[in-house]
C-alpha cells in the first residue's frame, strides 16, 4: 500500500559543504592565479599559435583593462563581444571584469537585428567584435546596422538607433571598417592609465556587482538577457572544477563556445580558479582540431555536448590521434546516452567524466555527477546538487515539492540563481519566486538525491491524456541498431491531440526504415509511446552550443508528416 502523500518523502534536496564559498571578484581570482602559478600556462589558443603563462597572461589583461579605462569605459558599463574563441575573447573576460565592466556576450551566430536587439537591450557602450568567420561577415552586417561606420569618426560615435554605443572594436585591423577602432590602437591608450589608477577602481568593486549579461535563445519570444554576478560566475566555476578534482596540472580543451556559460564559467574561470591551463582547439567546434589538440597538448580535461564526442568518435581519423592524457571533462547540453557514455570512457580514456546540469540562469550549473559515480548513475541522471545549492521538484499547477519518483518542475535556489533579467523586471519575477529560479525543466529525484531530466514543459507530449516524455524514448531508441543519434518531438493530431515523431540520424552504413524502427519497439516500450512518424536526417539543426533544436524539429514534422494525418482524419 504507497504512504499517504503527506507522509510520502518530498522532492526537495540540499548540497551541505565544509568548503565555504569564495568571497571574490573574478579579477581577484586572476591575481591569486598569477600570484601562485606565474609560470604555468593559462592559455593556448592554437589556431593562433598563442601561448601565455599565467603572468604574461595577467600583464595583457590588465594592459587591455587600462585601455578600455581610457576609452572611457566605467564601472557598470556594458562591453559587448561579438566573437568565436579566440585569445582576445578570454583577455576581454577578465579585463572588463577587472574594471567592473558588465560583459555582454553575443552569439556569433546572429544576425544584423539580433544583434541589434542585443545591442539595445543591453545599452552597450562598446562593442568589440571579429572581423569574419566562415561564411559570416561581422564587418558588413555591423555597417549594414550601422552605416556610420563606413566612414572615419572624430570621437565617439553618435547613433541615433543606438544612443549608448561609444565605440566598435575590430579585431584583425586590416578588416576593419574606417569608422572602427583597431585592437592595436586600442591597446596603444593603455599608457593613458596607470596601473595606480587600474587599482583604485578595483577598490571600488564587490563580488555582488553584475558582470556579465547572457541572452537566452529567445526560442518563444525576444531572448531575455540572464544578468550574473562575480559571486554567482566565481563559485559556480570553483564547484564545478573541484568535483571534476581540478589541480594546476591539469590542462582543458574547449571546443564549446565561450559566448556560452559552458566555454567562459566552466571552462575560461573554473581553470583560472585553479591554475589550469585553458586550450582553443579552433574558433568553433572541430572534431579533428579538437582530437589534435588533446594529442598535441597532452590534455588532462575535455568538453562537449554529446553530439560533439559523437562527432569525435565517429571521425574517420580517430584512431590516429593518442588521448591516453585524458582524465576528466563534462558533458552537459543534452542527454548522453548510455552507449555513447561508454565510448567516451572506454575508447577515449575519460574515465572520470562528468555530467552537469543547469542553466544560463544559475551561472549554469546546479547538478553534477561525481568522477566515481556509478555508471548507470552518469547516464540515466545528471548527478547530484552542487554544495550550497538547494532544489525541490514541484507540481507546476501547485508549485509544491511533489514526491520522490514523480515528475514535476525543477526550481534552484541558492548562491548561483541570477541577479535578474538586464532591464525586465517582469520576466524576472515569472522565473523567480519567493527565491526560486523555476527552470521550466521537468524532473524526477530518487531516494539518494540524484536527479534525472525528462523534459521540458514545453516539450511534454500529450498523447491522448497520457504524459509522454521524449527523453525516456530518446534513451530507449539509442539501444535500436544503426542508430547515431535521435530527437523526439510532438506533433498536433486532430484526434489524439498529439503524436509521438522521431527523427533520427542512423549510423553510417546502417539501412534503417520507419517500420524497422517501430518494430523494435513493439512489446518494449508502451505501446502509445511508439513513434507514430519516424523521420531521418544526415544532421539535426543545432544551436551553436551543439543543442538540437527541437522547435525546429517540430516545425520540420509537421511539414513533412502533415499530409499523413490528412489522410487517417
Amino acid at each position: 500500500m504507497n504512504a499517504r502523500p503527506e507522509l510520502q518523502r518530498p522532492s526537495y534536496v540540499s548540497g551541505p559543504s565544509a568548503e565555504p564559498l569564495l568571497g571574490l571578484t573574478i579579477g581577484q581570482v586572476l591575481d591569486r592565479a598569477a600570484r601562485e602559478f606565474p609560470t604555468n600556462e593559462a592559455l593556448v589558443s592554437r589556431h593562433q599559435a598563442r601561448r601565455y603563462s599565467y603572468a604574461a597572461f595577467h600583464g595583457e589583461v590588465e594592459r587591455l583593462a587600462r585601455a578600455l579605462m581610457a576609452l572611457g569605459v566605467e564601472a557598470g558599463d556594458r562591453v559587448a563581444i561579438w566573437s568565436t574563441n579566440n585569445a582576445e575573447w578570454a583577455l576581454t573576460q577578465f579585463a572588463t571584469a577587472k574594471i567592473g565592466a558588465v560583459l555582454v556576450t553575443i552569439n556569433p551566430a546572429y544576425r544584423v537585428r539580433e544583434l541589434e536587439y542585443a545591442l539595445q537591450q543591453s545599452g552597450s557602450r562598446v562593442l568589440i567584435t571579429e572581423a569574419r568567420h566562415k561564411s559570416s561577415d561581422f564587418v558588413a552586417m555591423l555597417c549594414e546596422l550601422i552605416t556610420e561606420l563606413s566612414r572615419p569618426q572624430a570621437g565617439p560615435l553618435n547613433l541615433r538607433s543606438l544612443p549608448e554605443l561609444k565605440h566598435v572594436i575590430c579585431l584583425e585591423p586590416a578588416a576593419s571598417a574606417p569608422g572602427m577602432v583597431s585592437w592595436p590602437v586600442l591597446l596603444e591608450a593603455s599608457t593613458q592609465v596607470t596601473p595606480e589608477q587600474l587599482r583604485e577602481r578595483e577598490a571600488t568593486l564587490d563580488f555582488d556587482d553584475p558582470i556579465n549579461i547572457q541572452y537566452t535563445s529567445g526560442t518563444t519570444g525576444q531572448p531575455k538577457g540572464a544578468t550574473l554576478t562575480h559571486h554567482n560566475l566565481v563559485n559556480n566555476a570553483w564547484f564545478t572544477a573541484r568535483r571534476m578534482r581540478f589541480s594546476a596540472a591539469d590542462r582543458l580543451v574547449i571546443p564549446v563556445p565561450l559566448y556560452h556559460c559552458f566555454g567562459m564559467v566552466l571552462g575560461n574561470l573554473a581553470c583560472v580558479t585553479h591554475g589550469a591551463t585553458i586550450i582553443y582547439p579552433a574558433p568553433s567546434f572541430d572534431a579533428q582540431a579538437t582530437l589534435e589538440a588533446v594529442h598535441a597538448e597532452r590534455a588532462t580535461a575535455l568538453y562537449g555536448v554529446p553530439t560533439m564526442f559523437i562527432a569525435q568518435l565517429e571521425h574517420p581519423d580517430f584512431a590516429r590521434y593518442e588521448l591516453s592524457s585524458l582524465r576528466t571533462g563534462a558533458m552537459g547540453g543534452s542527454i548522453c546516452p548510455k552507449p555513447l557514455m561508454e565510448q567516451v570512457i572506454e575508447r577515449m580514456g575519460i574515465r572520470e567524466i562528468t555530467i552537469c546540469y543547469g542553466q544560463t540562469e544559475t551561472s549554469p550549473v546546479s547538478f553534477q555527477t561525481l568522477p566515481d559515480a556509478p555508471l548507470d548513475k552518469r547516464v540515466t541522471t545528471v548527478g547530484t546538487v552542487h554544495p550550497h545549492v538547494e532544489v525541490k521538484i514541484v507540481d507546476p499547477a501547485t508549485d509544491r515539492p511533489v514526491a520522490r519518483g514523480v515528475p514535476g518542475e525543477l526550481c534552484v535556489r541558492g548562491y548561483n540563481v541570477m541577479h535578474g533579467y538586464w532591464r525586465n523586471a517582469e520576466a524576472t519575477q515569472q522565473a523567480i519566486r519567493k527565491g526560486w529560479m523555476h527552470s521550466g525543466d521537468l524532473a524526477t529525484m530518487d531516494d539518494e538525491g540524484y536527479v534525472t531530466i525528462v523534459g521540458r514543459l514545453k516539450d511534454l507530449i500529450i498523447r491522448g491524456g497520457e504524459n509522454i516524455y521524449p527523453r525516456e524514448i530518446e534513451e530507449f531508441l539509442y539501444g535500436c541498431p544503426g542508430v547515431s543519434d535521435v530527437a523526439v518531438v510532438g506533433v498536433p493530431d486532430p484526434r489524439l491531440g498529439e503524436e509521438v515523431v522521431a527523427w533520427i540520424k542512423p549510423a553510417a552504413g546502417a539501412q534503417l526504415t520507419a517500420e524497422t524502427v517501430r518494430a523494435y519497439c513493439q512489446g518494449r516500450i508502451a505501446h502509445y509511446k511508439i513513434p507514430r512518424y519516424v523521420g531521418f536526417l544526415e544532421e539535426f539543426p543545432l544551436t551553436v552550443t551543439g543543442k538540437i533544436q527541437k522547435f525546429k524539429l517540430r516545425e520540420m514534422a509537421a511539414a513533412a508528416f502533415g499530409s499523413q494525418r490528412q489522410k487517417q482524419e
